[in-house]
């Protein structure tokens, strides 16, 4: 990746959140995409948008659209932080890989990228707090993550038990993933140059080399994917507006 000049705007040492949104998620069957269901009095893509938004040091948020987005509505970021939208692409490593090249025109390679899923509106601050503080020495960059606490199974194309698999060092992959500007944008570059589809950044970082850093979050961390996981953001989300808990 070419070193660009930063951009005047942009906070010195500031983090910037990168949320692919151009995916349909059909699987809620819904009249319109997962990203823009009301939740809470707000949008799912809200949530995040505030999230991020509020954190002291998260710089700007930059979001990857679907070309022919008929939901979008111009927001403009808590505390006046720049809110950037791009196109996205075909896969999510494509919308995000068109995310980062629009970034590199503010930021400076070296700067950190976290990457966040659109659909997950229940991230909790203390976990950024976490993620950012726990990866910020780590050369390359870490992710959120779960330890898988049940027991395992592999199970053929009939449904059929073959095996059960140690659990011992796995975990669930959540959101954020934070990673430097340049290093991302290489191994995206490289994965989809190969014809490789990753599903998440850590997958590409690890394809190119790199041993990004696991930082233990929160379970209630969940992706609005099926009906149900609405009304169950809700409830958790009502819970913490309740006790204060963020």
């Amino acid at each position: 990746m070419t070193e660009r000049t930063r951009s005047p705007h942009a906070p010195k040492e500031a983090c910037w959140a990168v949320i692919p949104a151009a995916g349909g998620g059909t699987r809620m069957a819904a009249d319109r995409p997962k990203q823009y269901l009301p939740l809470g009095g707000k949008t799912v893509i809200r949530h995040v948008l505030e999230r991020f938004g509020r954190h002291p040091l998260i710089g700007g948020i930059v979001v990857a659209l679907a070309e022919q987005d008929a939901y979008w509505e111009h927001q403009s970021a808590p505390r006046g932080k720049p809110l950037i939208t791009v196109t996205g692409g075909a896969e999510r490593c494509h919308s995000v890989l068109n995310a980062l090249r629009r970034l590199a025109i503010e930021a400076g390679s070296e700067d950190w990228v976290l990457v966040h899923d659109a659909a997950r509106p229940c991230l909790r601050s203390r976990d950024l707090d976490r993620l950012i503080a726990g990866v910020k020495d780590h050369p390359a960059g870490g992710l959120l993550g779960v330890a898988v606490a049940d027991t395992l199974k592999r199970v053929d194309e009939e449904g059929v038990v073959c095996d059960t698999l140690d659990r011992r060092g796995v975990w669930r992959a959540l959101t954020p993933q934070m990673f430097r500007l340049g290093l991302l944008t290489e191994a995206l570059e490289a994965a989809i140059a190969d014809g490789v589809v990753v599903t998440d950044e850590a997958a590409a970082m690890e394809r190119a080399g790199h041993r990004p850093r696991m930082i233990a979050g929160s379970a209630d961390n969940i992706k609005i994917t099926m009906p149900g996981d609405l009304a169950f953001a809700e409830m958790l989300l009502a819970s913490r507006n309740e006790h204060g808990d963020y």
